[in-house]
């Protein structure tokens, strides 16, 4: 989970900057090459030569939703000790040996993925692929750096308690996903990962890391034999399958107000409707609506009407949440307990009016600016390019997706946007959770129920 970029002071300056401006010529001509190693790993590589660095992205699916019941929090656990010893070396010598090679490798798990991000110079690439195998192959899990990192996760637990943002995402989790993995706290209870041991996590790196659930893309200064070879050399160690996956949430979204009570002057509310599968037809259209209604900054409905005009808030956004598992439109806000009350008013008048009434074509052709335009800025360095790949692998995507998309955002038409806002956007569904002390608020959904 820490990065870790060069022991040379001028080495250090130079591999953010490779990361940040190592870009493609233009974003229209980004190369994907679709490859598979001779051992079987599939990957995505788009080679740039003109600078020698190398990002390299993997991402294993499952994550976090593949922690046992009452064994919550090893799976973020085990990826927090990844870089705390392997091989023969403890926790510094990884960390010296990294520096001295001039590399990154960042450790991260969510609820659906573990990921790894590796960047690396060419003149240093195979011995920062061996730390990096020793890392995801060979982790000592040493009873230390086990303690060490379970105190760490504890301070995130307890500080997480005191946060009305972390309190509400766990109760509208709890809310929403029910008896489903994703209702789980992914860092766990204090309890839980009290009682995690060593064994417990060498399980879940059995279980997490394995190459039946693997997505590989690679960009920069390689080439497909040279990263056939190095994917074979890095991956192949690991377990070829893992459990189950976890199936689909069955989503409770009830319509009204749970109120979670905390002493805090400014109240914290999430808020969800059902979503929409990126594989449905109409996803464009909604992902125009979404930006329209909440997801377009200063520009969109809901900052408009909650901040410009009545001041209730710094900020209110929504976006569209697809998981692997459950597909939600989902938004938040907070302001002062005495305006919690009108600011859900304001919200549901504009879910209710953009269902009823529609987008305007100024709306429309707005929207379509923004995000067509935005859209190539995305692809301004190896690193991003790759984390995109990656990304548009596990969401089931071709590699023309990069070329297309825009004509995607551009087909959508008033009618076809109108119509999915009619029938997507459900005001009867939308749930909100509030976390602090609202004024002139009553709670229609018991907490826990």
């Amino acid at each position: 989970m820490a990065d870790y970029s060069g022991g040379d002071p001028m080495m250090r300056f130079l591999l953010p900057v490779l990361a940040l401006f190592v870009a493609l010529p233009a974003w229209a001509e980004v190369n994907i090459k679709e490859m598979t190693t001779p051992g079987g790993i599939h990957a995505w590589l788009v080679e740039e030569h003109s600078i020698p660095f190398v990002a390299l992205e993997l991402r294993f699916q499952g994550g976090t939703s593949l922690d046992p019941q009452g064994k919550e929090g090893v799976t973020n656990l085990m990826v927090g000790l990844l870089e705390e010893g392997a091989g023969d070396m403890d926790a510094r010598a990884f960390a010296r040996e990294t520096e001295a090679l001039a590399a990154s490798f960042r450790y991260n798990a969510s609820d659906d993925t573990v990921s790894i991000s590796a960047r690396f110079l060419t003149e240093n690439r195979d011995q920062a692929v061996a730390l990096l195998r020793e890392s995801l192959v060979n982790p000592s899990f040493d009873q230390s750096a086990i303690d060490r990192v379970r105190a760490q996760v504890n301070s995130i637990i307890l500080s997480n308690q005191k946060d009305p943002r972390d309190i509400a995402g766990d109760a509208f989790a709890k809310l929403v996903y029910g008896d489903h993995p994703y209702s789980r706290p992914e860092y766990g209870t204090q309890d839980s990962v009290a009682d995690l041991t060593r064994e417990d996590i060498v399980n879940a790196h059995q279980a997490a890391l394995t190459r039946d659930r693997l997505y590989v893309s690679a960009v920069g200064d390689i080439t497909e034999q040279e990263l056939a070879t190095l994917l074979d050399g890095l991956l192949l160690e690991l377990p070829e399958t893992g459990p189950a996956l976890p199936g689909s949430a069955d989503v409770n979204l009830p319509g009204g107000i749970q109120i979670v009570d905390f002493d805090t002057p400014q109240s914290v509310v999430m808020f969800g409707q059902p979503g929409i599968d990126r594989d449905d037809p109409d996803f464009f259209a909604a992902y125009v609506l979404n930006h329209i209604l909440g997801g377009g900054s200063f520009e969109s409905r809901l900052m408009q009407e909650v901040r410009e005009k009545r001041g209730l808030t710094y900020g209110v956004y929504s976006y569209l949440a697809n998981k692997d598992n459950a597909y939600l439109w989902l938004g938040s806000v907070a302001t002062a307990n005495g305006r919690v009350a009108e600011s859900i008013d304001v919200i549901r008048a504009e879910w209710d009016r953009l269902r009823t009434e529609g987008v305007t074509q100024s709306e429309l052709n707005d929207a379509k600016t923004y995000l067509t335009g935005a859209y190539p800025l995305r692809f301004d360095g190896n690193a991003p390019i790759a984390n995109i790949a990656v990304g548009m692998q596990m969401d089931g995507l071709d590699p023309d997706y990069i070329s297309n998309r825009n004509d995607l955002v551009n087909a959508v038409t008033l009618d076809g946007i109108n119509r999915v806002a009619n029938t997507l956007m459900d005001p009867a569904k939308l749930t909100f959770v509030v976390v602090g002390k609202p004024e002139g608020l009553t709670g229609t959904i018991k907490p826990g129920g």
